[in-house]
Order: structure tokens, then sequence, then C-alpha cells
């Protein structure tokens, strides 16, 4: 049997049913594989083990009484921004070190009313404002493929726990590229829904670039959870009707017309990446597909330019808000995202934001009414340095010194283009070690397609999944 503690949740819900394994002896490889690494790779911000055993010997009765649901006994890590009742709502900021939550985040609520264990809630940087994850209140997380990089922000501790063996399943959150970043860094698969498909909690809720999902080490177990966590709430104005869900049956691409954009524009892209892309679109032609090069011709700087407005009116003041009261408290790239956003909303304004993000969708709108589906890297370069904030550092990608570190992201175009579906699957490896990623985009609310095309990447192309660094 594969090392428990990597094993597919698909498989040990089958092995659960067919009473083959116990969830307390997955759980407890679980728990025994984060004892190991968890020193170096800290990606759990906490851990309630002992809960979790009594919570799986309950599913194992489940199994047995004939009545177990979706997934049941499943050891689920929940990212530490989505908050649980009666627990710790930290933001990864000492400024919130003591707050403690009185409502449960929707998607934890899903998770829990379907069987999974949250035994673990897992690291972000602080207000998850960045893309890479280490904080004041935390520490530093480390990626489990080279512990020199980091896995990734800001859902970095789960695309971390994922990847060290630490959970089965884990949830994000995307407002920049922070489900589909963290993916990319660690192997593993990562979904931004289209807005709405997920509920979430407000404020942010009714942020059109904000989007919850789950992430997996297979697209068949990324599929799993988002079934789980998708549908219509009742505090949730703006979560969809009906529920969607992914079809159990994937793969098939025969037929399918698939842009391959290298690049969307002049973003750089470093050689290593650029061939694992085209690996990527080539195995997707070896399975059938109908794969074309295409041009986007959109603009990194118009793309951030339009996102820093965009946070600067609502994720910006938030930010703006705890450092007018603790700035003593917080990090400096906290800090940094909250001037930066808000002179760029000051400088430009909401309606030049929102006129820019129209002109950025109109390029990918007109692009997938020719094409089902649209590849292209996830990022320019492999993971960030581990520890590095890029406050006073400049980012080199491809031998350029970039503006702003975010320059080298692909994600936060399809933020723009919110209501777009995508999903990131691994695209190889970089010389460092570190995986890379694509990114597989799909017209508005085709959550079905981005998903038949991740899972015949998987199959022309399968990835593994633990690091030899562990």
């Amino acid at each position: 049997m594969t090392d428990l503690a990597y094993l597919p949740a698909t498989e040990a819900l089958r092995l659960f049913r067919s009473r083959e394994l116990s969830p307390v002896e997955l759980m407890t490889a679980v728990i025994e594989r984060a004892e190991a690494v968890e020193p170096r790779v800290n990606a759990l911000s906490e851990r309630t083990f002992e809960e979790a055993l009594l919570q799986a010997k309950q599913a194992e009765r489940a199994y047995r009484d004939g009545s177990p649901r979706p997934l049941e006994g499943l050891p689920v890590a929940a990212k530490d921004e989505q908050p649980i009742a009666g627990r710790l709502a930290t933001d990864g900021s000492l400024a919130h070190a003591t707050h403690v939550a009185e409502e449960t985040h929707p998607v934890v609520e899903r998770v829990l009313a379907a069987g999974g264990i949250i035994h673990a809630r897992t690291t972000t940087p602080e207000f998850c404002c960045a893309a890479f994850t280490h904080s004041r209140l935390w520490g530093l997380t480390r990626n489990p493929w080279n512990l020199d990089y980091s896995p990734g922000g800001s859902s970095g501790g789960s695309g971390a726990a994922l990847a060290s063996g630490t959970a089965t399943l884990a949830t994000g959150s995307d407002i920049g590229g922070s489900i589909r970043l963290p993916a990319s860094a660690t192997g593993t698969v990562g979904y931004k829904p289209p807005y709405g498909r997920v509920p979430a909690m407000p404020p942010f809720n009714l942020d059109h670039y904000c989007h919850d999902g789950p992430m997996a080490r297979t697209v068949a177990d990324c599929a799993l959870l988002q079934n789980v966590i998708v549908g219509p709430h009742p505090g949730d104005v703006v979560s969809l009707r009906p529920a969607v869900r992914v079809p159990d049956r994937l793969g098939d691409v025969t037929g399918l017309r698939i842009a391959y954009a290298p690049n969307l524009g002049d973003w750089e892209i470093e050689p290593g990446i650029a061939a694992n892309t085209r690996a990527v679109a080539d195995a997707l032609a070896a399975a059938g597909a109908i794969v074309e090069e295409v041009e986007v011709g959109l603009r990194r700087a118009d793309v951030m330019r339009a996102a820093f407005i965009h946070f600067g009116t609502i994720f910006g003041p938030m930010v703006a808000t705890v450092a007018a009261e603790h700035g003593d408290r917080l990090t400096r790239y906290a800090l940094a995202f909250a001037a930066e956003t808000r002179a760029a909303a000051e400088r430009d304004g909401f309606l030049a934001g929102l006129e820019m993000e129209a002109a950025i969708y109109a390029v990918i709108g007109a692009l997938l009414d020719r094409y089902d589906a649209l590849i292209c890297p996830t990022t320019g370069a492999p993971a960030l340095r581990a520890g590095e904030d890029y406050v006073d550092t400049k980012l080199t990608v491809n031998g350029v010194e970039l503006d702003h570190y975010m320059e080298y992201s692909l994600t936060t175009v399809f933020n723009v283009a919110s209501r777009c579906p995508v999903l990131n699957v691994p695209s190889g490896r970089a010389a460092s070690g570190v995986p890379t990623g694509v990114q597989i985009v799909g017209r508005s609310y085709d959550d079905a397609t981005v998903f038949q095309v991740g899972a015949a990447i998987e199959r022309v192309r399968p990835w593994t999944s633990r690091p030899e660094a562990l």
C-alpha cells in the first residue's frame, strides 16, 4: 500500500468502505508524519490531534454501521484565515493574537458536516496579504521540496501540509493567487472557483476578487472537496444557486479546443517554466485535445495597477485600520501592502480600476469565446526564497529586475476575470527541485472543463507527490 500519509483521499475512502483501512490508521499516520516533519516545515498553526483521533474512532463506527458521509474520517487541514467558532482567529497577526472567533466559516462548516476531521489549521502570511508564508506570530513556513524556499502564499501552510504528508485534503482562499501560487510551488492541485460558487463570509464575500476553494494532491481529490463545499449558503448573498458539482468521470479532452499561452503578454518567464508549460501543452495534444498556441497580449503593469487600485479600496484599508492602532506589531510586508495599495486607490480612483478590469476581461473573454479552455504558466519563476519579504529587495526573473515581486505571478489576471474557474496542476520541477505549475482557465462558470483538462494532464503526465527533501 502507498505510504498512508500520501494516500489519495479518494483511495482512502474506498479502503474505508471496504474495511481494508481504518480512519484511525490513516489519522495516526498523518499525525506521526506531522510530528516528524513539522519542526522543519512549520505548516500547521494549530494542532488538535487528540480530538482528531477520537473523531477518527467515531468515523470508524460510521463505516461499520454503513452510514458514512462524503468525507468521513479524512484528515483535512483548514486555512487559519477561515474561522472556527470558539477558536483563535488571528489572521496571522500579533495584533489579533488573542482574538476568538464567534462564527465558523461556511467552508469549514461543510467539511465538518461531511465527516471531514479538521485535525490542524495551516499557516498564512499576516492578513493573507503576501505570496509567501511567514509571520511574526507563527514564524517561517518552508517548502517541503526545498527548505530554502517558501511554499508560496497566502495558502502556503495548506500547500506545504499537503506536500509534506501532514494532511490528506486542505482548504485555501485566493484573492490574487493565494490558492494557485502555493499549489504551484508545492506540486499540488489548487482550485480557484468562479466568484460565488463557494460561499464565504462578509465583508469579503462581496469582493469579487475573493474565492475560497479546495487544495489536494490529485485532481480527483480536489474535485471531491470542491463538491462538498460548493453551493448556496444563507449567510452569503452572492453564493450561487444551484450548487454545480464537478462530474465523477474526468479526463476526456478529445476534440476540446485548448489555447496554449506561453505568456499572457509581457511577463518574464524563466526557460525551465516555459519548457514545463510546453510539455503540458504537448501532453494535452497527446490526450486528444486540439491545442493551439496563442498570444494574449495583456500588460503586467496594467494588471498590477488594476489590482492595486482594487486592493486599495477594500483589502488595503482593512490592514491599514489595524496598522493605525498596532503598527509596531505588524510585519513590514503588511505595512507596505497597506501603504502601496492605498496610494494606488487614491491616485487613480475606483472607477479607473473598474475600467481597467473591464479591458483586461475583454481580452480573456474574447479568447475563451474561441477556445474551450486556456493554459498558461502559474508563475514566471519558481518559488520565492524562504524568509524574504521583498520590501527592500527586488525580485529578478529571467535576468530582469521587477518593479514589484508580485509581477512574477500570472494569477491575478484571473482574480480580475473572477468568473473564470482556474485549476492549477503541476507542470514539472525547476532546477532547485521546487515544483512549477500551470493554470487551466475555463469559460465563465464552466467548472467541469478545467477539471477534465486537469485530469487529462494527470493521466498523460503524472506527477509525484512526495518530496525527496523530507
